[in-house]
């Protein structure tokens, strides 16, 4: 492994005085009024509002400042006094607007009204709501329902998920894909298939009671900062903490807490991980079975002392599956997984050994496991090398994802998905009086391939970025103009909103900061965590608008406009009064939201349950099941001479698609996003200069050019045989058909390319390709 003096690095810790500056920098340019300094004090608080950013939970004892540096940015995002008016459009065609950048299109601010494509001008120009939904409605209902899609980001309310999926049921489809299907869809169905619970086990409390901690693929420091606190306060009391990542990231190797005055004032930082192992992208199926291959072989030590290190009665009673898994762990040999995993006999079993000597083990993972086309085996591996042990259904044990968007868990526990039988439409039937279609919708990629086939003619975003966010972008943006109707809720000006149907409207949304008045009152919404509590969220600003609506208000004018009247389907009473939403999804989903309306401000969120908690194991078994790999590599192609990895990464300065700016601080890369990110060693086999530019180019072998140009290059502390670079910048060289096959999530992290030299204008003019590279195993 290079050294990191070789290296772009950043020296200072997580959080502390960098990321007090990151805040004041967003601070300074998106100061709305002197309220936004109360606002933010009202983030993540009993009766305030949920974060707009990542899922971290909102907990019942919280600090003064309860939100991060990515949490505050999004805050004071939303709260902008910039205005995206009629008068802006009027002023730039929309092809001239496709050549800004992410972070140019949203500097422009808030949008302010409801706006219709105009084909003949290339402008977007002023409508109002009722021509808006009149003619979308009008659109709906001369196409064929299964040809229309409903996307929604994380971002959308429980109340709002629950009446758009109930929209889209009645209007006769299942198609529901939403962000999920590009980030956490692999959890929902390893989850589900080996557990029964398609959700992470592990709640709040967990984290103050478990002895280790095993970290997957997950970026804390960015994604989810507020993490730090209790992963710090874990690591002052003793507990190991283990990180498997290809990439050094800084939130998990140092953390000052900028709510401390003595570690500012000092500098005092906390090491969070005691063990931090940079495995190949794609390893983590090798290093897992090597940790089970490892405990198997402390269990066989122990027994012969009248021990066991496997927990046998838990194993017995609530398992299936185990001896085949066993018997392939004990077939692999360790030569194929270092080769596989880039790391070491020795480091591997030093993990390990924290695993067999810890009593109650938490893992925790993101989009490093389930953006591979095995991203499947990655996280079922993960929760075999749990169930060893009996490390799920105790407390301080278990499995977690850590989500991304706000609400984006709790957008499919009310309804927004693609599988008819994750849906209890028999309830749906008899509450709405009618019959809810019972054929599977498309998900993300499935929608992709029916807008490249032509299947799909209608896009419905509620919120995102999609045509950004997707893989395989200038084929889709190209594919995206046969449509017949696309319609984008928004609050910003996006990418997607710029790649337009035939017919196409682009409509304003309140954001979740600001006061949301009905004709009952002040209406409040609700969101679940990544550890499925559910919380209440009440805005107090004054809209951005007068012409903006709420995102309830906006499905229920686009379901009005399209379908007959049905006496059981109430959308003027729902929209006047939220707390009749929820009524309604108690009365779907009983067991989990009982007494919603009065738990929803319960201190800390009330919990919905989780059976695989419980160990009851809702699965084809009725235990939990042990998942025998067939293969070490989660990439799902062959290393080649010339062939890179490719993981597209997020930086310090972004959320998602939201780009904040260009200091990605946590990784010493300042002023750009264009750069690709190599070690020192790679950059000598392949004759590369620091600074120079190249380009890169898809190496998927199924017949598509794909490439990106004009990439600086800058030495970073990788594994061999890998690069880096941010996402959403590199999905033009993603494959749609690279996807994890049970889940069908893009595989964003390991994206087969090839390096080719270029000159500033992006010409390429030279392949790079050194001889004989293939793998290049630490």
């Amino acid at each position: 492994m290079p050294s990191e003096e070789d290296t772009v690095h950043y020296e200072g810790p997580s959080g502390g005085w960098g990321s007090v500056r990151g805040i004041s920098r967003i601070f300074g340019k998106e100061w709305a009024t002197p309220l936004a300094t109360e606002t933010l004090f009202r983030q993540n608080k009993p009766k305030g509002f949920m974060c707009v950013s990542c899922s971290w939970a909102k907990p019942a004892n919280y600090h003064p400042f309860e939100f991060c540096e990515n949490g505050a940015k999004a805050t004071l995002w939303e709260l902008t006094t910039r205005r995206c008016t009629p008068d802006f459009f009027a002023k730039h065609t929309v092809t001239e607007l496709r050549d800004w950048t992410d972070y140019d299109l949203e500097q422009q601010g808030r949008l302010t009204h409801p706006m219709r494509y105009d084909r003949a001008s290339d402008r977007y120009v002023p409508c109002d709501w009722d021509e808006a939904f009149r003619e979308i409605g009008s659109e709906l209902r001369r196409l064929d329902p299964k040809s229309v899609v409903f996307y929604s980001s994380g971002r959308a309310s429980l109340e709002t998920s629950y009446l758009y999926a109930l929209f889209a049921r009645l209007y006769g489809c299942n198609n529901l894909p939403d962000s999920s299907n590009m980030c956490h869809e692999t959890t929902s169905v390893a989850l589900k298939k080996v557990i029964g619970a398609g959700v992470g086990t592990v709640v709040f409390d967990d984290l103050q009671n478990c002895d280790a901690m095993f970290f997957f693929g997950q970026n804390t420091g960015s994604n989810s900062p507020r993490f730090l606190h209790p992963l710090q306060e874990a690591a002052k009391r003793g507990v190991q903490i283990v990180t498997f990542n290809p990439v050094r990231e800084r939130g998990l190797e140092f953390f000052t807490n900028p709510q401390s005055p003595v570690e500012m004032l000092t500098g005092k930082e906390t090491r969070i991980s005691t063990q931090y192992h940079q495995v190949r992208p794609g390893g983590d199926i090798a290093v897992l079975m090597g940790m089970c291959k490892h405990v198997f072989t402390a269990d066989d030590d122990a027994r012969e002392h009248g021990r066991r290190v496997l927990d046998i009665d838990f194993i017995e009673q609530h398992t299936s599956g185990l001896e085949a898994f066993e018997a392939k762990v004990r077939a692999t040999s360790w030569e194929e997984i270092e080769r596989e995993s880039g790391l070491s006999r020795k480091n591997i079993e030093a993990a390990a050994q924290v695993y067999v000597e810890a009593d109650r083990v938490i893992g925790i993972y993101g989009m490093g496991l389930t953006q591979h086309m095995h991203g499947f085996e990655n996280v079922a591996l993960f929760v075999n090398l749990l169930l060893l042990k009996g490390n799920i259904g105790r407390d301080g044990t278990g499995i977690s994802p850590v989500r991304g968007h706000s609400n984006v868990q709790g957008q499919r526990t009310v309804g927004i998905t693609e599988k008819p039988e994750l849906v209890p439409l028999d309830r749906y039937a008899k509450q709405f009086g009618f019959a809810p279609p019972r054929d599977t919708g498309m998900n993300t990629v499935e929608a992709c391939e029916g807008i490249l086939s032509g299947k799909v003619r209608s896009f419905f975003g509620l919120g995102g970025n999609f045509v950004r966010a997707i893989p395989d972008r200038d084929r889709m943006e190209k594919a995206w103009t046969t449509m017949r109707l696309t319609v984008q809720v928004a609050t910003k000006l996006n990418r997607s909103h710029l790649v337009n149907g035939e017919i196409a409207y682009l409509l304003p949304c309140r954001g979740r900061t600001e006061e949301d008045v009905q004709a009952s009152g002040p209406q409040a919404v609700s969101m679940e965590d990544t550890f499925s509590c559910i919380y209440g969220s009440l805005g107090r600003r004054t809209p951005a608008s007068e012409h903006l609506k709420s995102e309830v208000d906006i499905v229920a004018g686009f379901a009005k406009a399209t379908l007959a009247p049905n006496p059981k389907v109430r959308w003027d009473d729902w929209v006047g009064d939220y707390g009749l939403i929820r009524d309604q999804i108690a009365e779907t989903y009983p067991e989990q939201f009982h007494g919603f309306n009065e738990r929803m401000w319960t201190p800390g969120g009330f919990y919905r349950g989780n059976s695989a908690r419980e160990r009851i194991w809702k699965t084809e078994s009725g235990k939990a099941e042990f998942t025998t790999p067939e293969t070490l590599s989660a990439t799902g192609w062959p290393d080649a001479p010339g062939r890179y990895r490719l993981i597209t990464m997020r930086s310090n300065d972004q959320f998602n698609t939201t780009i904040y700016g260009y200091s990605d601080r946590m990784r010493g890369i300042e002023g750009t996003r264009d750069v690709l990110l190599i070690n020192p060693q790679e950059m000598q086999r392949a004759n590369l200069q620091e600074g120079q530019v190249v380009s890169l180019v898809g190496d998927a072998e199924d017949g598509v050019e794909r490439a990106v140009f004009g990439l600086k290059v800058v030495p970073f502390s990788l594994p061999d045989g890998c690069l880096g670079a941010y996402y959403p910048e590199m999905n033009p060289l993603m494959p749609l058909s690279h996807h994890d096959g049970p889940s069908k999530t893009p595989a964003a992290k390991s994206v087969p390319v090839r390096i080719r030299a270029s000159d500033e204008r992006g010409d390429v003019t030279e392949r790079l390709e050194p001889p004989g590279h293939a793998t290049h195993p630490v």
